[in-house]
């Protein structure tokens, strides 16, 4: 029978009850999606600073108001 660890103990997944096993799936299912967005995040980050530095290049090449 596969086991899982939650909080530091072995538990037999075949002996879980349905509650369990739900709350289990679900709490897969947010750490999924978290990693995810954290990878999302880390994706619109890097062009956040790609489209800024552009913008800085865009700003010392073009006229200013003097």
């Amino acid at each position: 029978m596969p086991t899982i660890k939650i909080d530091e103990k072995d538990y037999e997944f075949d002996t879980l009850s349905e509650e369990a096993k739900g709350q289990l799936a679900m709490l897969q299912f947010v750490d999924g999606e978290l990693q995810r967005l954290t990878a999302q995040t880390a994706v619109l980050q890097t062009a956040r600073m790609a489209y800024s530095k552009a913008l800085n290049e865009a700003l010392a090449a073009g006229s200013t108001l003097n």
